[in-house]
């Protein structure tokens, strides 16, 4: 995220040159009209940066979920003869960690006559439903008819109101 905003530096620097450049010539027309073109020019051109540095960030973000989407569904991916299990699994309430990592408390419920583990990819969203965070669970050994408790733990920390669901559930 850091090349990503330094990237953008250079064209900040150059707006703020220009304008400090702007309110440094003088013209037949009125001093205030002169600070005035130039105060808009500087809001318009801190404004560009501001979005494009807020492009970056949402990119760097973005890229970070999607690579801890990948790794998740690739572990799951490496799992043989597991049977979808998401009816098996709830999830309680999301809350923040003294870590400052969102965590949510998974149940699993083996339904099975014998032992079985899960492997659980549960998915971080924010409020607006956008894709924050994703991470695996793994729940060693269920007893027969019996119930796993664990807890999913984002990956960093994350801010906002955040739900968690359970994208995916493998019993194996």
């Amino acid at each position: 995220m850091n090349r990503q905003a330094n990237r953008y530096a250079p064209a900040a620097l150059a707006i703020l040159l220009a304008c400090a450049g702007l309110t440094g010539c003088s013209s037949d027309g009125p001093t205030g009209s002169t600070a005035s073109s130039a105060a808009s020019a500087a809001r318009s051109g801190a404004s560009a940066v501001a979005s494009a540095a807020s492009s970056a960030a949402a990119s760097a973000v973005g890229s970070a979920v999607a690579s801890a989407e990948a790794a998740a569904e690739a572990a799951l991916g490496k799992i043989k003869g597991g049977l979808d299990a998401k009816a098996d699994v709830t999830l309680g309430s999301v809350a923040t960690g003294s870590d400052g990592r969102m965590e949510v408390p998974v149940n699993a419920v083996n339904h099975d006559s014998k032992a079985r583990r899960y492997t659980l990819l549960i998915k971080f969203k924010d409020q607006s439903g956008n894709l924050v965070d994703v991470v695996t669970v793994d729940i060693p050994e269920v007893a027969a008819g019996g119930t796993a408790h664990a807890t999913a733990r984002s990956n960093r920390n994350l801010t906002g109101t955040v739900t968690a669901e359970v994208s995916k559930a493998v019993r194996y």
